[in-house]
């Protein structure tokens, strides 16, 4: 007896359906599964079987096979546990195969019966709506995260008997009412921009930096605020709009970091990896390729604390990803693409000893020494830095100092000010902030008058700059421009765009 149960499987952040067939023949008891299935899925077979006969039902033996079409797409994890077991039972005639309908099936199955939560549901609900699946049975764990795809009923279940229930008619499955965006609860931020002393000059290269979603790079000694200045940049970002939202919990979901979040993600991620972090672990990799660090940040912040620490290999990574926001990861079997489209924040200290120009103490390390520490950052991954900012230590009266600083609301709200300038100048080319300007939109939006291209001939020469950081210096001063509304790119703007150069000036 042949009977056809509906699952999906995972592709990067796509999912696509998966017809699972379950043929029962009369013959030697033998079970082979077929479709390109990884070991997970080959060891499905004790799993389910266990779970129908712990569930009270007769699981009987014969010649059965499953395929899982398309055949030539490998197929991993487990969430095919679930539709192969209801396979099962309705080639058995225990469930009638005309109800088993166009319900998309996922779960992965205990050996009582439990239904356990799986990865990737938020993508494969998209996919279910997009084929126009008439709905989607999945694990209770996973349903809030489903659920938030409209139009499509979502059903969660707790074991394989809630299942069997629906399709024998004895009970139904109700579906989970979809929530709206507005009614999910946001994340209040715990940190704030007051609570930083001293630093202005710090904290108004944030404000630029966040203003165009521009990468930055802070240079100082130890203790002078470069972490606690980099954890609360997310303060001051605008906030996290349903589509971005969307996009970055996908990626979450399909490495199953969404659970206790909530059913999306209400705020912008901060992702901050230790510098021993291997060159998979930020790109994601393995036999089959899990999102890395590099996209866990999509839409939100990658801070690399004490960059230089970090391997050069690991950092050159980070090249592809910065320039086309979509990191590619090819395997032998496969190529999978995951969007990696973040801010890219870090800071260092400015030698090897890290108290290089310190007022408070001496530096040990001789100029070889401070060269060949710089060295490990290489020009082309500089370049991709927009705003290299030197970060002094904080003086003893800035520290004492008991007024409170300029609170992250007020600076957000000159940030939203500045993005909406950029968004009527960029939306029509499908870009949001002036980092993404390609070289033709540069000439167009970021023009300058003879006395800014003189002070700008001057920096080139002097600095002796590549061309993309020309361009850069361009985005970061158009975006200066923009907090100033100003329409025009004005000398001033330059030369402040020039000074988040530090790198550069003391090449």
């Amino acid at each position: 007896m042949l009977s056809r149960v509906y699952s999906a499987g995972l592709l990067g952040v796509d999912a696509y359906p998966v017809d699972v067939e379950v043929n029962r023949a009369l013959g030697l008891a033998k079970w082979t599964t077929v479709g390109l299935p990884q070991s997970t899925v080959r060891e499905s077979q004790d799993r389910v079987i266990a779970a129908i006969k712990n569930s009270g039902y007769d699981f009987q033996w014969g010649r059965i096979t499953i395929n899982l079409a398309p055949a030539d797409v490998k197929k991993e994890g487990t969430a095919f546990d679930l539709p192969i077991a209801i396979g099962l039972l309705a080639s058995s005639e225990m469930i009638e195969r005309e109800k088993l309908g166009r319900l998309l099936l996922l779960g992965e199955l205990s050996l009582h019966g439990e239904v356990k939560p799986i990865r990737g549901a938020l993508p494969i609900a998209l996919a279910a709506k997009e084929k126009k699946f008439n709905g989607l049975i999945l694990p209770e764990g996973n349903a809030p995260e489903a659920s938030v795809v409209e139009g499509l009923p979502v059903y969660g279940v707790g074991n394989l008997s809630d299942v069997v229930r629906h399709f024998t008619g004895e009970r139904s499955l109700t579906p989970l009412k979809t929530p709206g965006w507005n009614s999910l609860t946001p994340v209040s931020p715990t940190l704030d921009f007051s609570e930083i002393k001293g630093q202005a000059h710090a904290k108004r290269a944030l404000e630029v930096a966040a203003a165009g979603s521009h990468n930055l790079l802070m240079i100082g000694p130890p203790g002078s605020g470069k972490t606690m200045l980099a954890q609360r940049l997310p303060t001051i970002l605008p906030p996290i709009s349903f589509e971005e939202s969307l996009e970055t919990s996908k990626v979450y979901s399909v490495a199953g970091l969404l659970d206790g979040r909530g059913p999306l993600l209400r705020q912008r991620p901060f992702r901050a990896p230790h510098h021993t972090i291997s060159d998979a672990g930020l790109a994601g990799g393995g036999a089959y390729p899990r999102p890395g660090e590099v996209s866990l940040a999509h839409n939100g912040v990658l801070f690399l604390d004490e960059l230089t620490e970090f391997k050069k290999n690991v950092l050159e990574i980070l090249r592809q990803p910065l320039e086309s926001g979509v990191i590619t990861i090819a395997r032998a079997h496969s190529s999978i693409s995951y969007p990696s489209r973040f801010m890219l924040v870090a800071s260092m200290n400015p030698c090897a000893c890290g108290y290089l120009g310190s007022p408070f103490h001496e530096c040990v390390c001789t100029p070889h020494q401070t060269r060949l520490y710089r060295a490990r950052l290489s020009g082309p991954l500089l370049d991709r830095i927009d705003i290299q900012l030197e970060v002094p230590p904080v003086k003893y009266q800035e520290l004492i100092d008991k007024r409170e600083g300029e609170p992250s609301e007020e600076v957000r709200l000159r940030v939203l000010k500045a993005r909406r300038i950029q968004g009527e100048r960029l939306q029509k080319h499908g870009l949001f902030a002036n980092t993404q300007m390609a070289g033709r939109f540069i000439r167009r939006y970021c023009r300058i008058d003879s006395a800014g291209a003189v002070l700008l001939e001057k920096a080139v020469e002097k600095l002796g700059l590549s061309a993309r950081a020309y361009d850069r210096i361009l985005k970061v001063a158009r975006t200066i421009a923009d907090l100033a509304a100003s329409p025009e790119i004005l000398p001033p703007h330059l030369s402040e765009a020039i000074l988040y150069r530090s790198l550069d000036r003391k090449c």
